[in-house]
């Protein structure tokens, strides 16, 4: 019975571990507009992008707490800069830019990108596309 109650014990622990995420948001300089969202699971991060928006983009990542207790990704800012276009995202880290795929291998995760065709929407939050930040060649 004990056994039984260890084996459980140590079940539980490991799902609880695992539940927390390293998680992204990308959106436009003014942090108007939403336009990507990514979150890790195990050593991979599905990353959700908008295909219609060229120009710069700010990165928050946000570890969870679990994350933090174990002392993971320590050398990960909150914020970085970096340019979204045609779907493509680089960040920019000290004078130069890496793709997100380069960027989070030397966190050890892989990428798994996801096009979308539309900004997200958060409440109270603009969600169209302005003349600054429309596609190259209009609307």
């Amino acid at each position: 019975m004990t056994r039984l109650l260890t084996l459980a014990t140590l079940l539980l622990l490991t799902l609880v571990s695992g539940a927390g995420a390293l998680k992204l948001r990308v959106f436009d300089p003014e942090l108007q507009l939403n336009l990507g969202y990514g979150e890790s699971s195990g050593g991979r991060m599905t990353v959700q992008l908008v295909r219609n928006y060229s120009g710069p983009v700010v990165l928050l990542f946000s570890r969870s707490e679990d994350e933090r207790n174990e002392g993971l990704f320590l050398n990960l800012q909150p914020r970085y800069l970096g340019t979204l276009k045609a779907g493509q995202l680089t960040v920019e880290v000290g004078n130069t830019e890496q793709t997100l795929t380069r960027f989070l291998s030397g966190l050890k995760l892989s990428l798994t990108l996801q096009p979308v065709s539309q900004s997200f929407t958060l409440p109270g939050l603009r969600t169209t596309l302005t003349e600054k930040t429309a596609p190259e060649g209009g609307r």
